[in-house]
């Protein structure tokens, strides 16, 4: 499942299953409070607790995750920013006949890098945006090529080809981190977790005569709203 696709089930579908569970649990808790009183509650709260610590646990360690790719990716910006500048800077240093056709591509490519960031759940669109930008380096490249070969400045080759080529690898290297996800699977026991944690907390509830709803629409919010993020 597409990963839009999933954030959409657990906006919309999340919290009315987690408060369908509750529901259900208080209704298994019930029937099982009316047969058995006394032995109804016995062993529930080891499993409750060995539930919730493992639950809790796995949303640490995802939202921890998560925390740092996200600085990761924001470094990545930071550093592709800086590239695209000095590699911008260092055309300067090349034939005043090549400059106005490479900074014309420079604009292209860089067009075509925050169309990537637009269109980031569109994996077709990705595509065709990765063969774009594939094409633009190639040009830039052996534009700038051909131009520091016909220049007579050895000096010129050593400053402007790492600097477009350093452009080149943390652009590919910012594509390759937006694809660093939490693994689906992770994600589906997480929300197995929460509908099972949602089962024992209706359980748990079964001994009231009323339903309190105040409590079971706020654990339903906490949890749909802490997977949503």
């Amino acid at each position: 499942m597409n990963e839009m696709y999933l954030l959409w089930f657990v906006a919309a579908l999340l919290l009315p299953l987690t408060l369908i569970c509750l529901e259900i649990g208080r209704r298994l808790g019930r029937r099982q409070f009316a047969k058995d009183p006394e032995g109804a509650r016995a062993g529930v709260s080891a499993v409750e607790g060995a539930v919730f610590a493992l639950f809790g646990l796995l949303i640490a360690f995802t939202c921890s995750g998560a925390a740092s790719r996200f600085e990761a990716r924001r470094d990545l910006i930071v550093a592709h920013t800086n590239a695209i500048g000095t590699a911008w800077l260092r055309l300067d240093l090349l034939p005043a006949a090549v400059q106005q056709e490479l900074r014309q591509e420079f604009h292209l490519y860089v067009d075509e890098i925050i169309k990537l960031n637009q269109h980031v759940t569109d994996r077709q669109v990705i595509e065709k945006i990765l063969a774009e930008l594939g094409k633009r380096q190639d040009k830039i490249w052996k534009t700038a090529e051909a131009a520091v070969a016909k220049d007579n400045r050895p000096q010129i080759a050593t400053l402007v080809l790492p600097a477009l080529n350093e452009m080149f690898d943390l652009t590919a290297s910012r594509v390759a981190t937006a694809r660093f996800h939490v693994h689906m699977v992770v994600i589906w026991f997480l929300i197995l977790l929460s509908l099972v944690a949602s089962l024992l907390v209706g359980y748990g509830m079964a001994p009231a005569r009323r339903r309190n709803w105040l409590y079971m629409i706020l654990f339903a919010v906490l949890v749909s709203s802490t997977l949503y993020i």
